[in-house]
């Protein structure tokens, strides 16, 4: 039995007669009643009365009709769920809370436009509180997040460990804490401060650096990009992570550069997570799959960078406190 025989006998149904029907589906007649023959000889029962006159559907077709309309709304029920994976499956939804460390964003999302050319990727800003909703709800495929060393991740989210890094002070390339080897909490206070806004884990990392003193001046932002701008226009410091200062285009240009915090006691992740459930768009999981390898290369570049910083630029300080991701 195959569902294009159905259609012909609702078709048949529909307009009363093998010829309008046959006009209908742009087939010959002949070639119609064939197919119609072919199943009725399969289920044993002659669904048309055929006279003279013309062709209808019998007292026995009628009884089967209800069957046969059923089995073609679910055939067509099945169609349009397949098309509206199809076009879920061209759109990937991905929520960051910094632009999420740009030199890891931008080589995945290149390295999957070469394999997914059709496929658009919608990357949206949100405070991690922001994203785990959104995750949960199926308003996003995967979540950039960060978490500080021992925060606890939501049981309802699958989460793999892309990096690990330090916190760090990012400053111009020509401020005074550039010359230090390592910047002081004292240090830091005597410098203008721009620290994210309440809600990102790096706010709730400041506030427990300073233990409640202030610098000298401070400003709020939005996530890292905007605090790495204010940073090279000269605004004052800030402190990230370190893997979202090295590699940055910013800092490929010798406009911001980074230290070691003297105090830094704790290592920050940056995390890939995503619902649980297999209903994941094939594309989605192979960029998850791409995050994953782009983690793997960047910590491995910026390693082999670091080891010879020292040798090509005066005055720049290998990092030596990067952290591989978990195995």
């Amino acid at each position: 039995m195959r569902t294009e025989q159905l259609e012909y006998i609702e078709a048949v149904t529909r307009l009363g007669s093998l010829r309008r029907a046959a006009e209908s589906l742009h087939i010959s007649q002949p070639a119609l009643s064939e197919t119609v023959r072919n199943l009725e000889r399969e289920l044993g029962v002659d669904i048309l009365d055929r006279k003279r006159s013309g062709a209808k559907i019998s007292s026995a077709g009628r009884e089967l009709l209800p069957h046969i309309v059923g089995v073609l709304d679910a055939v067509d029920a099945l169609r349009r769920a397949a098309d509206d994976r199809h076009r879920t499956s061209r759109m990937i939804r991905l929520g960051t809370v910094n632009a999420a460390t740009v030199p890891l964003l931008v080589p995945t999302i290149q390295a999957f436009r070469a394999v997914y050319p059709e496929t658009q990727i919608e990357v949206t800003g949100a405070q991690q509180a922001e994203i785990h909703r959104a995750l949960l709800e199926g308003g996003l495929d995967l979540g950039l997040v960060n978490y500080l060393q021992g925060d606890d991740k939501p049981p309802g989210l699958a989460t793999t460990e892309l990096l690990r890094g330090r916190p760090v002070v990012c400053m111009r390339s020509d401020s005074p804490l550039a010359g230090l080897s390592s910047v002081s909490v004292t240090d830091l206070l005597g410098q203008p401060l721009i620290v994210m806004r309440a809600g990102y884990v790096m706010h709730r990392y400041v506030h427990r650096l300073l233990e409640g003193r202030s610098p000298t001046f401070s400003y709020s932002t939005d996530g890292a990009e905007m605090g790495k701008l204010m940073v090279a226009e000269g605004l004052g410091a800030t402190v990230l992570p370190d893997f979202s200062v090295t590699g940055d285009p910013l800092e490929r240009t010798g406009l911001i550069t980074y230290r070691p915090l003297a105090a830094a006691d704790t290592y920050v992740q940056l995390v890939l997570q995503r619902p649980p459930s297999d209903s994941l768009p094939a594309a989605a999981r192979a960029l998850h799959d791409m995050f994953v390898q782009s983690a793997e290369t960047y910590v491995r570049d910026t390693a082999a960078a670091a080891s010879g910083a020292s040798d090509r630029t005066a005055g720049r300080v290998a990092d030596p406190m990067r952290m591989p991701p978990a195995s």
